[in-house]
């Protein structure tokens, strides 16, 4: 235990001394720190989810675009702000919809925030509102023909219903990725 007193302050150490099982408490809280910690990082993707979906595999958008070259699957864009109401209300329907995570695994899937956005113009192109949703071929293409074709032709990348998420991924699973129609 000297370690432990040896980061202690000064006037802290008649105290660690004079109560019974301090050390022992600290001990044990320290460890339930290191073991949350260890036990969160061991869950991969949440931290990357941020909400949008824990149990789906997140990438940062420079290793999704690695990954996407590497594996040749589609990768699935999305653009989100944490001040957007319209972002805030989408992502728990996001994250409750079981098609999105089940289609999840045909694509390299990628959610950038804030100043996380990528600064080239192609991942805007029908302008930089959000949240939007774009779809990108193995090579890093935004695929311009995978959009939300029910919803407002000024805004082809914005999905404000999780149904329309799941066509739009159905759509590139087949059109773009590595998957058949019948295997959806």
């Amino acid at each position: 235990m000297y370690l432990w007193s040896s980061l202690l302050p000064h006037h802290v150490h008649a105290y660690w001394d004079d109560v019974p099982g301090l050390k022992n408490i600290a001990m044990m809280i320290f460890v339930l720190c290191v073991s949350l910690a260890i036990f969160t990082h061991a869950m991969g993707g949440s931290e990357l989810g941020r909400g949008w979906g824990d149990e789906i595999e997140w990438r940062t958008f420079e290793e999704g675009i690695q990954e996407a070259k590497s594996s040749g699957k589609p990768l699935m864009l999305v653009f989100h702000k944490t001040w957007c109401g319209a972002c805030k209300a989408l992502k728990p329907r996001f994250a409750a919809s079981v098609e999105i995570k089940n289609l999840s695994q045909h694509f390299v899937m990628v959610n950038v925030q804030d100043d996380e956005e990528p600064s080239d113009s192609k991942y805007s192109p029908d302008g930089g509102y959000i949240p939007r949703i774009l779809f990108l071929n193995s090579d890093g293409g935004v695929e311009l023909g995978i959009n939300n074709e029910l919803g407002n032709p000024q805004y082809k990348y914005y999905y404000p219903e999780p149904s329309e998420i799941v066509t739009a991924m159905k759509k590139a699973a087949v059109s773009i990725g590595t998957v058949t129609k019948d295997e959806l």
